[in-house]
């Protein structure tokens, strides 16, 4: 199972780093389009759409990694049973908030899906498909939630925990 979680997010990581890239190219395409007097159609909407996609699909490992902003002013005064206790209650409570509004955004694709809507932008693009990516993005950060509740209710460390200091810089 620990060997599947880890795809999953690795491939997460991958696409959101990818879409990335193309927030990138798209914005990049737009200042050659200039230089040259063309204009590449619908480049700032897809930028925008790919840039959405981004920050949704990095939500799960950004977690996992660390690199989350987390105020733990509290949770890190703490120690033992106490800080446990803590841990678990923010994880549930962001698993209660982040399954709602994962649910919520499928139904809000699958309506975009069953009606047809389409984007209106001179690129006619099913809405449908951007939502897709948000919703993958948060079914993931689901299941890191449901991951590193599991391990602190086991009585281990979350993954946030073990994943050592971000840098800066």
């Amino acid at each position: 199972m620990r060997t599947t979680l880890t795809a999953v997010y690795r491939m997460t990581e991958a696409l959101g780093a990818l879409c990335l890239a193309l927030v990138g190219v798209m914005t990049l395409s737009q200042v050659i389009g200039r230089l040259f007097d063309f204009q590449v159609a619908s480049a700032d909407e897809m930028a925008g759409y790919f840039m959405a996609a981004s920050g949704f699909l990095l939500l799960g490992p950004s977690l996992n990694n660390g690199v989350h902003i987390r105020v733990g002013i509290l949770v890190e005064r703490l120690h033992g049973g106490p800080r446990r206790l803590l841990e678990i209650v923010c994880l549930g409570a962001a698993l209660f908030f982040v399954g709602y509004l994962a649910w919520y955004w499928a139904v809000v694709a699958w309506d975009s899906f069953d009606l047809g809507e389409m984007s209106q932008g001179l690129l006619a693009i099913p809405l449908w498909i951007p939502q897709a990516t948000m919703e993958f993005g948060l079914i993931v950060l689901t299941i890191a939630l449901i991951d590193n509740l599991a391990a602190v209710l086991a009585g281990g460390e979350a993954a946030y925990n073990t994943a050592g200091p971000a840098t800066e810089g």
